[in-house]
């Protein structure tokens, strides 16, 4: 379609709509209380790809916040066998084992984020599909994500640092 005329290139006349400019304030993660909210700006009418990079990376922190959150009180409770002595919080990759799983883990996540967990430019934004099958890929549960999300990195951040001024972790 030639560039805002509503004609073909073909030159055969005819209509078709143009694409209406790019809004993220009409995008999913828009909800009560707060409706749209980017005071800094960073989104801007009409940047459709800037617009996708930040809400990838939005979701991918989310997701990120919401496991650290419930793994800070997780571990406090639970110790995996050979782990028993490793202090909970963030003192746990300063001691050996602990030091090994947070090298584990950063490994497997880095392999995963560069492999299986690539973006397709063809679906929206942190959007892998319905790997369980339960058919919660909704517009309800992707606000929820988003939201939850948002939340967990401030509690994430909460977390982190009272443990650094307290040394306390999440639970005590």
């Amino acid at each position: 379609v030639g560039a805002g005329t509503g004609k073909s290139l073909s030159g055969e006349g005819e209509d078709v709509p143009p694409e209406p400019a790019f809004d993220p304030a009409n995008e999913v993660g828009v909800t009560e209380p707060f409706g749209y909210f980017d005071p800094a700006g960073f989104c801007k009418k009409g940047d459709k790809a800037g617009f996708r990079n930040l809400r990838a990376a939005e979701i991918k922190h989310g997701r990120v916040a919401m496991m650290a959150a419930v793994g800070a009180v997780f571990q406090h409770y639970v110790k995996f066998p050979g782990f028993e002595n490793v202090p909970s919080g963030l003192a746990a990759v300063e001691v050996a084992p602990g030091t090994y799983g947070f090298a584990a883990l950063f490994a497997v996540a880095g392999l995963l984020e560069l492999g299986a967990w690539t973006e397709d430019p063809s679906k929206e934004p942190g959007n892998f599909g319905d790997p369980a099958g339960l058919n919660q890929y909704t517009l309800e549960m992707r606000n929820r994500e988003i939201n939850n999300g948002r939340f967990a990195m401030f509690a994430a951040i909460g977390i982190i640092a009272a443990n650094v001024y307290t040394g306390k972790d999440a639970i005590e």
